[in-house]
């Protein structure tokens, strides 16, 4: 090895290489064979053949279509919860395959009791009868692995692999409930797979039980070395404008790669992650294959944001990628440090000597870009590019960084007010030239395997939420496609829908990692650095002196429990509620009351104040203060979301502490959606001498 390269930490003595033996192209596929897939990541430098897809059937909004003549039409349509390709009696038909094929990934945000059921091969019984929730309750086997079978932010998701040889048909009786994706690969025909039987053997038991230890804990585990194997280390540090350069001549395959480096505070974690970069070449490709800011390339950013998956992570003992990497005859790591300080990296890796012909396996590729190669077609927003390429490979995932400072209303998109959030956007895959994506989700979160918009953390083996405080300020997602990698024969086009525009602000950038094979450029350049840091200013909040705001008043009570009091933000409707937020009550009805905690801080006389909101479904409302009226009755119509000026409300004699503002839903305006809303903004006590 020329130069030096990568030192071994304790990342590698869990991380170090997941790679077994794979079957790819095989013309018989076992189950055990289709289990083993899910951790394979070796298998996925073979290049595909012709005849392997993987597709996606979803509930979709069907409004969405591509016609010869017209193009693009509705492709913004946004009502996916119920879609489906047909009905026959009673039942809906979710999805119809031709195999031989396999279902890697099912997902749902809200399976209920009705049943769903699998005809496989053209069986007149289903090979599967479940309730829909039952295959991801882990109640029925084999459906039972927390590893394969899971929630993850309010989102189900199933990985246990279902194949069939000929065909396979998914019907839906009624109150299966909503949303659903049923992701699969379609093999080479002559590919001989299994037809799915929930019974089991042993030996596929013990393969999903295999699978289930691989994939807990992202998938971190041991295994013995192939021999031959290489573990070059090195630490280093790099001068600001200077950069540190590793090559290995040969046939090889890097297998595991990790740095660990040192920070001062959270600030510098961000600034050092954008400023370094990491810059791959294989063999004599006159560009690099992997150009990527060098915390973005382990799959979050900003900074540093632990989660453990399958093929890489964040740790405290450094950053882990278990990608598997060939080259023929050379490889050339650049880190490059474009800040204004000298950083110090542990670099560390493990090599092994390929075991077959390096002509059949795909170049590992990894880019970053805020944004390149968006659709010219004004019809098919709001679709944003995650990836654009020519040539055969195989798309295998893609990390999502989303700064989003203002919440989840934007005035530029007028469905979204109070109902949606920056991430419905639905993701959209076409492959080899379609002009219709053969994979059509349901929206971002659906995507990335959560739902409902939920901003918990949660980290699995194939997708992760690393970052996200209450879906504002910066969000980090991944998914990492293994088992349901997109293989492709002459072209890739991936997009998720971006309905929020940049200067809302809602920024994406994104990270993908695919294959392609050898002698292929991608066409992503290099990201300035100027480019990479600083867009991400925070955003001014207009606060109200004085103001009790009204998110912050506790709800000490409601009459009606199945009404809801929540937080809603109102930064997209103007710039005047103070803290861009009202406390929100919906679900109410004429006589319902909400009692509000008001803190008092000392004995006195004051004058009690507040604005309100009034829009088109609010209702008219009587405010009262420990059982005395606080003003006059106040009819919240408004056609159009609007506030009140603050409004005096009465004066009150009050002791120190806690007293209790009641809201009672007195009716509405004739003109008003019988709604029967109320916003508070805020609230004021004003001494009174």
């Amino acid at each position: 090895m020329k130069g030096r390269m990568m030192k071994r930490t304790r990342v590698w003595g869990l991380a170090g290489v997941l790679l077994f033996a794979s079957v790819l192209q095989a013309a018989e596929l076992t189950y055990v064979d289709l289990v083993k897939r899910l951790y394979d990541l070796r298998g996925l430098a073979r290049l595909p053949e012709p005849g392997e897809t993987c597709a996606q059937w979803s509930s979709y909004d069907r409004a969405s279509v591509y016609d010869p003549q017209q193009g693009y039409v509705k492709w913004w349509a946004n009502g996916d919860g119920n879609g489906f390709i047909r009905k026959e009696g009673d039942t809906l038909v979710l999805a119809e395959m031709e195999g031989p094929g396999v279902i890697w990934r099912i997902w749902s945000a809200m399976p209920q009791e009705g049943h769903v059921r699998f005809y496989l091969d053209g069986a007149e019984t289903p090979a599967i009868d479940l309730p829909f929730i039952g295959l991801f309750d882990r109640k029925h086997p084999p459906f039972d692995r927390p590893a394969l079978v899971y929630m993850a932010a309010r989102g189900q998701n199933c990985y246990v692999p279902i194949p069939y040889q000929k065909s396979c048909k998914i019907v839906a009786t009624e109150g299966w409930g909503r949303y659903f994706h049923f992701t699969y690969t379609t093999f080479p025909k002559g590919t001989r797979v299994p037809t799915f039987d929930m019974d089991l053997s042993d030996e596929e038991k013990a393969a999903l039980d295999e699978a289930n230890t691989v994939l807990t804990d992202g998938g971190l585990w041991s295994r013995d070395l192939a021999p031959g194997t290489l573990r070059p280390q090195e630490t280093v540090t790099i001068q600001p404008g200077d950069r540190f350069i590793a090559e290995m001549e040969g046939s090889w395959a890097v297998v595991g790669f990790g740095v660990k480096m040192p920070f001062e505070d959270r600030e510098d974690q961000i600034q050092a992650l954008r400023q370094i970069v990491l810059q791959v070449t294989w063999d004599d490709e006159p560009r690099p294959a992997i150009w990527s800011p060098l915390g973005d390339f382990f799959g979050t950013a900003p900074g540093v944001n632990p989660y453990r998956s399958l093929p890489m992570g964040m740790t405290e003992d450094g950053f882990y990628c278990n990608w598997y990497m060939p080259f023929s005859t050379r490889t050339r790591w650049e880190f490059i440090n474009e800040g204004p300080k000298p950083r110090t990296l542990e670099l560390m890796s493990v090599i092994e000597p390929l075991s077959e012909s390096a002509d059949r396996l795909g170049r590992f590729h990894a880019k970053w870009h805020r944004g390149a190669f968006l659709p010219a077609d004004k019809a098919r927003w709001p679709d944003w590019t995650i990836l654009k390429t020519t040539g055969r490979g195989r798309f295998c995932g893609v990390g999502l960084h989303v700064w989003n400072p203002r919440g989840g209303q934007c005035p530029e998109v007028a469905w979204c007010h109070g109902h949606y959030w920056w991430g419905e956007g639905d993701e959209k895959f076409f492959v080899d030239g379609e002009t219709f994506p053969s994979t059509f989700g349901t929206g971002t979160e659906d995507y990335f395997g959560y739902a409902w918009g939920s901003p918990d953390r949660f980290e699995n083996a194939f997708h992760n939420q690393p970052l996200n405080a209450g879906n504002k300020g910066h969000i980090s997602n991944n998914r990492f496609h293994v088992a349901d990698n997109i293989p492709f024969q002459t072209s890739f086009e991936g997009a998720i829908e971006k309905y929020f525009p940049d200067h809302w602000p809602t920024i994406y950038d994104a990270i993908v990692w695919w294959y392609q094979a050898p002698g292929q450029t991608d066409p992503y350049e290099p990201v300035p650095v100027e480019e990479r840091l600083g867009y991400w200013p925070e955003i001014p909040v207009y606060r109200v002196k004085g103001a009790i705001e009204g998110e912050a008043v506790a709800v000490v009570a409601k009459s009606n429990a199945a009404s809801n009091a929540r937080t809603q933000a109102m930064g997209g409707y103007g710039p005047d509620w103070s803290g861009e937020a009202h406390l929100w009550w919906t679900g109410a009805k004429p006589e319902d009351t909400l009692d509000l905690a008001v803190e008092v801080p000392k004995t006195g006389r004051y004058e009690l104040r507040a604005q309100l909101t009034k829009a088109v479904d609010y209702g008219i409302v009587q405010l009262t203060l420990d059982g005395k009226p606080a003003g006059e009755a106040i009819d919240c119509y408004n056609d159009g979301v609007v506030h009140t000026p603050e409004l005096s409300l009465g004066t009150f004699d009050l002791d120190q502490g806690r007293h209790t503002l009641r809201v009672t839903i007195l009716g509405k305006n004739p003109k008003a959606v019988p709604g029967y809303m109320f916003g508070l903004d805020y609230l004021k006590l004003v001494p009174v001498e």
